[in-house]
């Protein structure tokens, strides 16, 4: 009964420690395969397929975003497979202390990422019942304060992920009424959500969208992404709001070394965002829209974000918000028509 009970306690514990503890936990477990397995030569025999199984869920684990609840599952699928192979085959007579302490052990490493396995799951699940899940909230009180368009002074919109919601676009753009309206970690189906609220009622005399990273992360088909950014297309037509897309910007792996996470074309495979531009790209020459192309002026020979330009292989260093500023810059003046302040003239 002390057992089951600290083991409960130790699954509780878990539950609210941080991800990086469950990953060392997964990682343990796999440790643990190895080593039981060595002893047993019938359970090397039938489990050696599920730990290699439960090792690539790991590896996938250390470089993925968000706790991909579909590799944590898979990887709990294994280890539970494994635990009753162990059960079932027949167990060398001086099998010794060792390996039964090590099985001992990975069904409690199992209890306990099965208990913050579940924690993802409520998590997901209160995501989901959540009644603003597109974050609709975030620019409320700087919405009603924004105040009315200034004349000869257009009003842009920049909507996207965290690539826009870390530009400080009052730095790289002094004198403009541009609005940041970036959320991170949202995908397009979220953005549509709060088009309403963050770009229509704002009177912009044109929106830069920038969309699609986070999707193809989490493993979106690219004819979802593509509905998604159709409707708000649709949208700003229809409120005659100008319309400027920009090219979702290549990542990198060049930082990894200062952390694993930092490798990213694995969650964001170059074909496949070269893919979704292509078609951004038609669909901006289609309907007579500005493409906001980002590609020349952050991409290597190798279609990779250079690595002067980031920090972390995804994110664009202060370096690199200079060189889209400008690209930015140039698509929103051939979009939309500023006119100077009073007194101001153009040098010749």
């Amino acid at each position: 009964m002390k057992l089951l009970l600290a083991a409960v306690m130790a699954a509780l514990a878990l539950h609210a420690q941080s991800d990086a503890d469950a990953l060392k936990l997964a990682a343990r477990a796999t440790e643990l395969m190895d080593a039981s397995s060595l002893a047993i030569p019938e359970l090397a025999r039938g489990g050696a397929p599920l730990t290699e199984a439960a090792r690539q869920a790991v590896d996938v684990l250390r470089t993925a975003p968000g706790n991909p609840l579909a590799v944590w599952y898979r990887f709990l699928s294994n280890l539970r497979a494994f635990l009753l192979v162990s059960d079932a085959v027949p167990k060398p007579a001086a099998i010794g202390e060792l390996p039964r302490q090590q099985l001992t052990e990975l069904r409690d490493v199992e209890m306990r990422v099965d208990a913050y396995f579940q924690g993802l799951l409520e998590r997901a699940q209160n995501q989901l019942r959540s009644p603003d899940r597109d974050d609709t909230a975030r620019y409320r009180e700087a919405n009603s304060r924004l105040g009315p368009v200034q004349p000869g002074k257009p009003r842009v919109v920049f909507l996207g992920d965290s690539i826009t919601d870390f530009w400080r676009l009052n730095e790289y753009f002094p004198d403009r009424d541009f609005v940041n309206r970036g959320i991170s970690g949202q995908i397009t189906g979220q953005m549509l959500g709060r088009f309403r609220q963050d770009v229509i009622e704002l009177k912009p005399a044109a929106v830069v969208i920038l969309a699609g990273t986070n999707d193809i992360a989490r493993g979106a088909a690219l004819p979802t992404i593509e509905s998604n950014l159709t409707a708000m297309a649709d949208l700003a037509d229809y409120y005659k709001i100008k319309v400027i897309f920009a090219s979702v910007l290549p990542v990198s792996d060049y930082h990894r070394a200062a952390d694993p996470q930092f490798e990213r074309t694995r969650e964001r495979p170059l074909q496949v965002i070269i893919a979704l531009n292509n078609w951004i790209s038609e669909m901006c020459r289609q309907r007579g829209y500005a493409y906001l192309n980002y590609w020349p002026a952050l991409a290597d020979q190798a279609g990779l974000l250079k690595p002067d330009l980031s920090d972390d292989g995804l994110h664009p260093s202060s370096a690199g918000y200079r060189m889209m500023a400008a690209v930015a810059l140039e698509a929103i003046d051939k979009t939309v028509s500023t006119l100077k302040p009073p007194g101001s003239r153009r040098r010749p």
